[in-house]
Formats: structure tokens, C-alpha cells, sequence
């Protein structure tokens, strides 16, 4: 009798399942949501919002940018189970990149889907394609009385950083965009580009600080100082900026050069003035708006990673990306401190140069090709040469590893040698534009083509690309996502409201 009765039993609550999730499709659920959705929402609502978010922002960190970073760790600490820290976050996604205008984007358009949950046209900041300005993340946070902070190691500003606190119809008007941040009430800036906040015709008593590019007589800095801000400027400031406390709550302008920060390469091999890493700067900014109550919104940018894949250098690359993940770790020991308050999201804007690890039918990749490199393409090696092809093949000899040049590799290099000196026209498609320099392009795919890396592009790809994630609300970021939606998912976890 029991049997038969728990038999029973079990088919009814059986049917009365069956039956009221037929009821949730067909009858009283105009809207067609889920009968048990309405408790989970209202379960997301009570959730505690972080009280401190890091926003990471790899530009042109694609997977392979990931990867590559991570394998030549291993390969210089000879230790294989090295890992980057942006690689070992508990949540992961994929995260698509396309803008309105084209499903290759730029940093503009990447930049404003990651600040506003909005797609634009390339070339777009914080706008609509229409013109509408469109509210960002660091918008809505000083709305809800957070603190902010935006960091790179560009200019402030260009593209990505110019997002989150400014709206252009152009990434080019810089000026503009520099005067944008006076009105931003973001407490922390630091990157380079002082040339857009300095008067026109500028001459100044620190050496690397002479020149602008500003049209008019507005010393922004000055503007910046009357506003409350205490002003950093030059390499020559980067110790007082180290050595700075902040006492209470206050804001920050820090710029220490005229245009970008240096490549990390670069940087580390400078001892002379060097400017401060963007983990310094990543802890400093932390210093600074961890004094105010209400908690803090910090976007962080690794900006030269894209500048480097750009001109298809790949050593250049890896280490800003190293020192992108440095910066993370800075964030992580904060967030160690406050775990149930914070939370930090790792994203590129999109790919850049088309990366690939291994081409032909090549099943390997060397790595220990790259470990005698000492200084970038970008600023460095296209520099160098001026038709003196004994001290040109000299110097990457002595700093890019090429003292045993084969026949053939050699010849590549001197066949843009005599492009250079012809002043003759040339296929950008293998030599890139004309501010890389054919030369230095073709002594760098000579560095790649040995460690068993290709390229497919000066430009960016269209390729889908990981995010990571840790803290409190970050489950919310796994799985495949458009870009929009990060912005959107952060916005929702923040308690904040992004333009519809």
C-alpha cells in the first residue's frame, strides 16, 4: 500500500511540474519570461554591488597576444608552469569586437562598446553614429558618488581612454577631447600626452617637455592645478610622483611625456629618468582613490600592446604585455584585501596585426629567437637607419640578436634598404606604412619568421577575443559575449544605468 501510494504520489508532482511549466508558456506569461525568472531578478537586485571595480583594457590583446606572453615567461624564468595572472582569473568569456560601421574595428568604436554598451562607427568617441552622446561607465559612476580614475600607457588622449570621459564626433580631435576632461571630475588621470594640454609654442625648462600640439594659449595643467589637481609632468617629475602620499582625498594629472609612455622594452632598458611602469601606476592610482568612501571605478589601459602588434613586433608586445599583467597583479593584491568588494575585469578592444603562432608547415615555435631583443621597432628600429648599412647591420647585431644573419634573411633586409635609399614606391602590404620604415619592418618579420611567428596584418583583425574576470558579480561574465554587453553586464553589477 505504501509503494502504491509513494507511486502516486510521485505522478502527481510529476504532472504538476509538466503542467505548470506548460502554463508558463501558453497561459498569463504575455512577456514570455520564465516563471522562476521573477526570483532570481529580484535575488539580483538585493545583490551587493563591489564597491571597487578595475576595468583592464589590453588594447589589440588577442588570444595568441595571451599566449605568446605566457610561453615567453616560461621560456626566460625556465620555469614551464609559469603562468600570467590574466590567464589564471576563475571566470572567462569570448568576446566579439565588430563596430557599426565595419566588423573590423578600431579603438574607438571597441573603446566606446566597452565604456557605453553602444556600438558606433570607427572613429567615434562615446557617441552614437547619429551624433547622440551616449553615457560611459566612468560617467555613471560619479553619478552614483564613486571615485574615478582613468590610466594608460598612451596618450590620455587618444582613443581608449578618451571614452570613458569625453564624446567626439573624431579620435583626432585630441585637443578637444583634453579639454572634455576638465568638466570629467575623474579624480586619477596618468599616461603620457602633454603636448594636447599645453599651449601652443611651449618651451620648457625640462627638455622633454618642450613642444604642443595645441592651436590655442590654454595651459590645461594650469587649468587642471586651479581645479584642485596636483600636476605631474615630464620624466624628470617621475620620482616626486612615486614618492607622492596622498594625504586625503584628492585628484590627480599626471603626464609624463609629450605623446606615449614608452614601449616596456624601452622603458626597463632606460636608466635615465625612467617614467614610472603602469604598475606603479596602476598603485598609485589605487593609493589615491581608495581615500574616498564610496569606493572607487578605475579603467586601466595597456595601450601599447596594440602599437607594437601594429608594427608586427612581437618582443615589443610581450612585454608591455607582461607589464599589463603586472598591473593586474597590483590590482589582484588589493582585491586579496577586500575580497568581498571588489572586482576587476580583464578585456582587450580587439586583435592586433593578426598574430599568428606557427605558419607553414612548421610544428613549433622558438622562443629563445626572442630573448636577445633590447629595444622596440616602433620607436627605436625605424629610427635607426640612415643609409650607413655597415653600423645599421652593427646595431641589430648588438640588440636585436642578429649576429648570424643567413644569406637569405640578409637579403630581405637589403632589399628595403635599396627601397629606402631609391625614396622608391613600395607593396605596404608586405612593409606597412611608410612611419614604420621598410627597413625596420623587414628585420622584424626576420626576428618572427625565426620564432615560427606570423602576421596577417598591419592593421587590427576581426577575430574574437578572451576576457577574464575575478570578484564579486564576475560569474556574470562568462560565455560568449559582443563587446556591448561587458560594458552592459558591469554597468548592471554596479547598480548603475548606462544610456538606453
Amino acid at each position: 500500500m505504501f509503494k502504491r501510494n509513494s507511486f502516486f504520489s510521485k505522478l502527481f508532482l510529476a504532472v504538476l511540474i509538466v503542467t505548470l511549466v506548460a502554463a508558463n508558456g501558453i497561459v498569463g506569461f504575455k512577456d514570455g519570461t520564465n516563471l522562476f525568472k521573477p526570483a532570481i531578478a529580484e535575488a539580483a537586485t538585493v545583490e551587493k554591488a563591489p564597491k571597487y571595480v578595475f576595468y583592464f583594457i589590453g588594447d589589440g590583446l588577442g588570444a595568441a597576444q595571451r599566449q605568446i606572453a605566457e610561453y615567453f615567461l616560461q621560456e626566460k624564468t625556465g620555469d614551464k608552469s609559469a603562468k600570467l595572472l590574466i590567464n589564471q582569473l576563475p571566470v572567462a568569456g569570448i568576446n566579439t569586437t565588430y563596430s557599426a560601421s565595419s566588423l573590423v574595428t578600431d579603438s574607438a568604436a571597441a573603446g566606446t562598446a566597452l565604456a557605453t554598451g553602444h556600438k558606433t562607427n570607427n572613429g567615434i568617441i562615446s557617441k552614437l553614429p547619429d551624433g547622440t552622446d551616449i553615457k560611459t561607465l566612468v560617467e555613471a559612476a560619479e553619478e552614483k558618488g564613486m571615485a574615478t580614475g582613468i590610466a594608460t600607457t598612451t596618450r590620455l588622449t587618444h582613443a581608449t581612454p578618451a571614452v570613458f570621459a569625453s564624446h567626439n564626433e573624431s579620435r583626432s580631435n585630441e585637443n578637444e577631447i583634453a579639454v572634455d576632461f576638465l568638466d570629467s571630475n575623474v579624480e586619477f588621470f596618468a599616461g603620457g600626452g602633454a603636448r594636447h594640454f599645453l599651449p601652443q609654442g611651449w618651451v620648457d625648462d625640462m627638455p622633454s617637455m618642450n613642444g604642443s600640439k595645441r592651436k590655442d594659449n590654454r595651459n590645461l595643467l594650469k587649468e587642471f592645478a586651479d581645479k584642485g589637481y596636483k600636476i605631474f609632468y615630464g620624466k624628470e617629475q617621475s620620482d616626486k610622483f612615486r614618492n607622492y602620499r596622498p594625504k586625503g582625498q584628492e585628484k590627480v594629472l599626471a603626464t609624463f611625456t609629450l605623446s606615449h609612455l614608452p614601449y616596456e622594452i624601452d622603458r626597463i632598458h632606460d636608466t635615465n629618468n625612467q617614467v614610472p611602469s603602469l604598475a606603479e601606476i596602476t598603485k598609485k592610482g589605487i593609493e589615491v582613490l581608495s581615500k574616498y568612501p564610496n569606493g572607487f571605478f578605475f579603467m586601466i589601459e595597456g595601450g601599447r600592446i596594440d602599437h607594437a602588434c601594429h608594427t608586427n613586433d612581437a618582443v615589443a608586445a610581450i612585454h608591455d604585455i607582461l607589464a599589463f599583467d603586472a598591473a593586474v597583479k597590483e590590482a589582484y593584491k588589493f582585491y586579496k584585501e577586500h575580497p568581498d568588494e571588489t572586482l576587476i575585469v580583464v578585456v582587450g578592444d580587439h586583435e592586433t596585426g593578426g598574430m599568428g603562432l606557427g605558419f607553414s608547415k612548421n610544428y613549433y615555435l622558438k622562443l629563445n629567437e626572442l630573448l636577445d631583443v633590447k629595444a622596440s621597432v616602433g620607436d627605436v628600429l625605424a629610427k635607426k637607419y640612415n643609409g650607413d648599412r655597415d653600423a645599421y647591420f652593427k646595431y641589430i647585431a648588438e640588440n636585436f640578436g642578429l649576429d648570424n644573419l643567413t644569406e637569405k634573411e640578409k637579403a630581405e633586409i637589403i632589399k628595403a634598404m635599396d627601397l629606402v635609399d631609391k625614396k622608391a614606391e613600395y607593396d605596404v602590404a608586405k612593409y606597412g606604412p611608410s612611419y614604420y620604415n621598410p627597413v625596420a619592418v623587414a628585420t622584424t618579420h626576420v626576428i618572427s619568421k625565426r620564432a615560427n611567428i606570423e602576421w596577417t596584418t598591419f592593421a587590427h583583425s576581426g577575430t574574437s577575443i578572451p576576457m577574464s574576470a575575478v570578484g564579486v558579480g564576475s560569474e556574470k561574465f562568462t560565455g560568449f559575449k559582443d563587446n556591448t554587453e561587458i560594458a552592459r553586464t558591469l554597468a548592471s553589477i554596479m547598480g548603475v544605468k548606462l544610456s538606453k
